[in-house]
């Protein structure tokens, strides 16, 4: 999502840059990385799962903000050995791509490259303006870090229930460019059903596959669970699909949409998935079907049951996404923030 922020900066002429502190390992486009030393395995991902399990995944109404501090003297200690031993590489990448020399400076999930926040600082003290933009669920469960939100000029999410915990944010389609995708024509013998988890507890996998099991014995479809794939191919693959679930979330999994969701979208396929009551009402009229997972079945077999029901959803599907989450209506949204809280 940050490097589609980029490419919208600079379709619109602007000079952007995306900064990532590890080389990402599912080829999704890059930029500058400062390819930090990372844990990985299974011992530190079941922790960072972890960081997100223990927050309700709902921001309840009257949820105060939460600010980051360290929750034992060992991980204060850890990050602060941390940013030493990054220090020298983290300044010779500022120093090589002349990072001090913009003008706007977005920081995904409020966070700075150094966990004291020196860089925004230093930046603030040269008047350069500050967004911290929250993209995922580090204001959940991290919540924010005092000093950056104190700096920042504006505050941007685009997760509806952060509306909810942060009182001074604003909600923003991300950016998608849906020129990318083209419906293609299918000829399946049996409608595929595809669906994409990056996580299956979080998009409810295991709930959606015994409803899958029943529609099978009832109709003549074909169930498409695509994981551990790299982008190009679950693209390609989806791409000739029929419908999608994005996720159903009920207690342990996710509300919404994402990207997954708009690429299927783009592609022209009807897409399934879980929203709370408030967030769908706040999103409008749009093309999603709404699904939990005592309706899941018999809004399946709707789809499944009417060709123009799905060419019905395909269509609007892609006209929604123009208006809400095209390069065009994201720019103009953002730089009408950017107008009226004076960064540009």
């Amino acid at each position: 999502m940050p490097m589609d922020f980029v490419n919208m900066h600079r379709k619109f002429g602007f000079v952007s840059r995306l900064v990532t502190y590890y080389k990402n390992t599912l080829k999704f486009p890059e930029d500058i990385s400062l390819n930090l030393p990372t844990h990985t395995g299974k011992l530190a991902k079941n922790w960072r799962d972890s960081k997100i399990q223990e927050t309700p995944l709902y921001a309840d109404k009257h949820k105060e903000l939460k600010y980051y501090s360290p929750k034992n003297p060992i991980e204060s200690v850890y990050f602060s050995i941390r940013d030493f031993r990054n220090t020298k590489k983290i300044n010779k990448t500022i120093k090589e791509f002349n990072l001090n020399d913009f003008d706007i400076y977005h920081f995904d999930g409020g966070m700075d490259l150094f966990r004291d926040s020196r860089f925004a600082l230093s930046l603030k003290d040269k008047k350069k303006k500050i967004v911290c933009c929250y993209f995922g669920s580090d204001l959940r469960t991290r919540g924010v870090f005092k000093t950056m939100d104190d700096i920042s000029d504006l505050n941007l999410t685009v997760e509806f229930d952060h509306l909810n915990i942060h009182k001074n944010i604003h909600y923003i389609y991300f950016p998608f460019d849906e020129t990318e995708f083209k419906p293609i024509q299918k000829n399946n013998s049996k409608l595929k059903i595809v669906h994409s988890p990056t996580n299956r507890h979080f998009k409810g996998t295991d709930k959606i596959i015994p409803v899958i099991d029943e529609i099978r014995n009832e109709r003549q479809v074909e169930f498409v669970l695509l994981e551990n794939l790299p982008r190009d191919s679950v693209l390609e693959i989806k791409s000739g699909c029929d419908i999608a679930i994005d996720q159903i979330g009920g207690e342990s999994g996710g509300s919404g949409y994402g990207k997954n969701s708009l690429e299927t979208l783009a592609m022209g396929l009807p897409t399934v998935t879980e929203f709370s009551e408030d967030y769908f009402k706040f999103l409008g009229d749009n093309p999603f079907i709404n699904s939990d997972i005592t309706n899941l079945k018999k809004n399946l077999l709707r789809l499944i049951d009417s060709e123009e029901l799905r060419k019905d959803l395909s269509k609007k599907g892609m006209e929604w996404i123009k208006k809400t989450h095209s390069f065009e209506a994201v720019n103009n949204s953002l730089l009408n923030l950017y107008s009226k809280y004076n960064i540009c």
